[in-house]
Parts: C-alpha cells; structure tokens; sequence
C-alpha cells in the first residue's frame, strides 16, 4: 500500500485509542516529504524517541539535491540520515507493524515509499530485579526473574557465556500475542524434541495467554493427571544449569515463571542450594525431602488403616492411650481427618491471601489456639491433630509447590481407600499411585526416571537423584539428551 494508504489504515486500526499518539511532521530543509509515527504513549522510551528520532528527523535529515534523488532511495536516504540507533527493521505489512506498536515499538512511515520501518524504543513500566519469594536459598545468587522477557533472558545468558545457547521467539495466543522465547543449548538438547515444542507453540489455539501457568497447561500431554510435567522457576541460576544438561527453557512475558522441560520426579526434589553447599548435608536433606515427601501425603491414610482396621500393628500401650483420647470423640476417624485436613486447606489459602503482615499471627492462631481449643472440646483427638501438623510440616519440606499441590489431592484418594479397605486399601492405593508414575511421561521422557529403566553403564544418572555426589566424582552427562538416546536404543 502507498504511504496515504499506510497512514490511513493505522489511523483507522487505532480509532479511540486514547494512549496511542500519532503525528505527521515534514521533514528536509525545503519541509516537502512528510514523515508519520504512531506509539502508545508510556509503553515507549520517550526520550530515546524523541531525541534520537523525532528530532533527527526533523533537524539533521537533509533530502538528497534534485540531480542525486533519482539515483538513491528516499526511503534509505532518510532513514540513514535521521535514525541513529541500530534497532530498526523493515515490516513485511502493516498489520505486523502496528503489531509492533502494541509491543511498545514505534510504526514510522515515509512519504513517497511503501516501506515500512519499525524502531525498536521499549520503554514500559517494569519490575526490576528482585530476591525469590517462592524458592528461597540460604546460600548462592539471590536474583529472581522479573515480568520482562528481555530481562528473564539476559539473566540467562549472563550465566551462560557460550554461542550454543540459542532462543528461537515465538507469538501465543490469538488476541494477546504473547511472546514467548524458547531456549536451548544447541549442543546438548534433543532437536527432535526442539522441533516439536516449536510446533505445539505454533498450534496453540487461544485467545489470551498471560502467564506461564497459562501455557503450562496448554501444552501438558496428560492434563488429567495431578503430577506436574512441567517445572515453573523464578530462578535464573536454575534455569541455566538445567539447559546446560540438556533441558528446554520456555521464557513468557509477563511472567516471572520460567517452564523447565522434559520434567521427572527427582527433579522437583531438587533446589538450587542443593549445589552450593558440601554434598554431605545437602545429600542428607535430600533424604529428608523424599521421606517428608512420601509422608506429606500417606501419613493420615496409614493412621486411619492401623487406628481401624489393624491396630495389632501398633504397640499397646500407644493403642491404649489413643483409645481412651478418642473415647469422648463424637465423629469416627476417618471424618475426624478429613475435617481437620479441610480446616488446615483453609488456613493455608487464607494465610497466602491476607498480607504478609498478619501471616503469621493467623498461623498461630489457627494452628495453636483453634486446635487446642477442638482437642479440649473433645471435637477432635489429640492424635488426630498431631497427624495432621506433621502432615503439613512435612508438605512445607518439598521445595516444588506444583508437586505439593499434587500430593495435597492424592492424600484424600489414599483416605478414601484407607477408609473402605484398611491396610489393603492403603496398599492398593499406593501402587496405583507408583504404577500411575511409571506409565506417565514427560515429552519422551519417563517420569520416574532415572530410577528405572537405566541402562548398564549409565548409573551415572543416579548421582544426582536422592544423593548428591561430589563433583569431582560425578561424569560430565547430559541427562536429558541421554534419556532420549537410551530410549532409541531400548
């Protein structure tokens, strides 16, 4: 289209838009070619815009003398002569410039020329850098992501020094066109898998995608199982010693979440102080981790068996003892646990909604005053409460929310079983738990890997599991990269 057409259309595109600016100004010593720009006014570097821009154009550009104007284009001509920063491009149509001034870029068209020029002039508000809120460590960098995908990515490659890491760019999301970046190391992540993350991107069919939980859930294979095949991070460090073991890093705008795939159990256990401290303790504390983990969600179910079904497995003195607790008690065990997990549900939610400034006093309270309260009322055993705190203690040990709030669902399924079936029910809920597990996968990759299916000569997997080895002992794997090579083989 011509420059009037050019104009006209983004006029019309932006009618009632009451924060888009738009001017035209002539331009040259003589005033005779017309110059139009169109931003959104705070969404832009107006400084950069008008001093490096508005007022090149119309001071420093000097049309081309009569006899030289045919031998050159205007276009060329003036933008070399009036943009002085090096981020400029040309759109291939309209539609996509003004795509870039709603992404905080300016349109800039020519009189005279059909060519399009979009100047890279960001400037939005932003968040800047600050500590992790959701995965705090004691000990090693303490920076977070921020809102701002330019800034997410150079967090990155500030740690990554090497041409292998790549970040292919892509637009989600049919109103929104969110952009998402899509980084890997060249070297040791799967192509194939690449390949394919490229395409679900491209195939996604929504209209708004504003956070990363968004596209999280748009892409997970398996949505109907409570494990999470994704791993979200607001830690920049994390992310690029991931990538640099073969795994795939999806950064969104907007959000200070970063997706980490392929995804296994072992790696929702792991915590970025994990590798700064002696492997000794951190190895310990693993343990810890995997025994909370697996109590944060059986302990009420196996109560329930023993105390209903199979007492004999206790010793009798503690069965005497919780039988003359419970002998004022109204309501049977199993109600007794669902209704204080319920209550403790509650606290947890009201206790991530109110300020921060009153967190801990509803903790207290909740926690301390209202179950005393309950156990001295002979509403709930005092065996009963003590179940259900170290239950929620052991909840708070795992470093990953999302494998938390996978638990949190489980446990009521292995109350249930507990309830109907005793120790049988236990049982049988468990293994459907771990054969659930074993058939899930992560884009390829077995989820309860590398605890099965390792291949002879490739335990080397393991050292990074439920114990950390020391370095030194440790070979230099790929462990993503090498999951999928076993697999072709197998």
């Amino acid at each position: 289209m011509s420059y009037s057409q050019n104009k006209n259309y983004v006029i019309n595109k932006f009618k009632d838009w009451g924060d888009i600016v738009k001017r035209e100004f002539p331009i040259g010593t003589d005033k005779s070619i017309n110059v139009f720009v169109a931003y959104i006014d705070d969404m832009v570097n107006r400084t950069m815009l008008e001093e490096e821009i508005i007022k090149n154009f119309i001071v420093n550009v000097r049309i081309a003398p009569p006899n030289e104007i045919s031998q050159i284009d205007t276009f060329e001509y003036i933008v070399n002569g009036g943009v002085t920063t090096a981020d400029i491009k040309e759109a291939e149509n309209i539609d996509d410039a003004i795509l870039e001034v709603m992404s905080g870029n300016t349109l800039v068209l020519i009189e005279n020329s059909n060519k399009i020029l979009v100047v890279s002039s960001k400037g939005f508000p932003k968040r800047g850098v600050s500590k992790p809120e959701t995965e705090i460590a004691v000990q090693g960098p303490q920076e977070a992501f921020a809102e701002s995908l330019r800034i997410n990515t150079v967090l990155i490659r500030r740690r990554i020094r090497s041409t292998e890491l790549k970040c292919v760019q892509k637009k989600v999301g049919e109103i929104s066109r969110t952009d998402v970046a899509v980084m890997y190391m060249e070297n040791t992540a799967d192509k194939r898998l690449v390949k394919k993350i490229c395409n679900m991107l491209d195939k996604i069919d929504a209209d708004m995608i504003y956070d990363s939980g968004f596209l999280e859930q748009y892409m997970e294979e398996n949505e109907y199982s409570p494990f999470p095949q994704m791993q979200l991070t607001e830690r920049p460090d994390k992310v690029a010693a991931e990538l640099v073991e073969g795994r795939i890093a999806l950064v969104v705008d907007t959000s200070p979440f970063v997706i980490l795939l392929p995804a296994v159990l072992a790696s929702f256990y792991q915590a970025s102080e994990d590798y700064y401290q002696r492997w000794e303790i951190m190895s310990f504390i693993r343990i810890i981790r995997y025994i909370s983990g697996f109590i944060a969600f059986a302990l009420p179910g196996l109560y329930i068996a023993t105390t209903l079904y199979n007492p004999s497995m206790l010793p009798t003195e503690l069965v005497l003892t919780m039988a003359a607790a419970r002998q004022k008690v109204p309501l049977p065990t199993v109600v007794e646990i669902v209704i204080l997990e319920l209550i403790f549900e509650a606290l947890r939610e009201a206790g991530t909604r109110i300020p921060a400034s009153i967190g801990s006093t509803l903790g207290i309270v909740g926690g301390i005053i209202i179950g005393q309260a309950a156990v001295d009322a002979n509403l709930v055993s005092p065996m009963a409460v003590i179940i259900i705190s170290i239950t929620a203690i052991c909840s708070f040990a795992i470093p990953n929310i999302a494998l938390v709030s996978a638990y949190r669902l489980i446990k009521y399924f292995i109350i249930f079983m507990s309830g109907i079936a005793g120790m049988f029910g236990f049982i049988t809920a468990l293994m459907a738990v771990i054969l659930h597990m074993a058939g899930l996968k992560s884009f390829g990759v077995p989820y309860v890997a590398p605890f099965s299916g390792v291949t002879e000569g490739r335990y080397d997997k393991l050292k990074d599991t439920v114990f950390r080895f020391p370095y030194k002992n440790r070979k230099k794997t790929y462990f993503y990269k090498r999951l999928e090579e076993d697999a072709d083989e197998q």
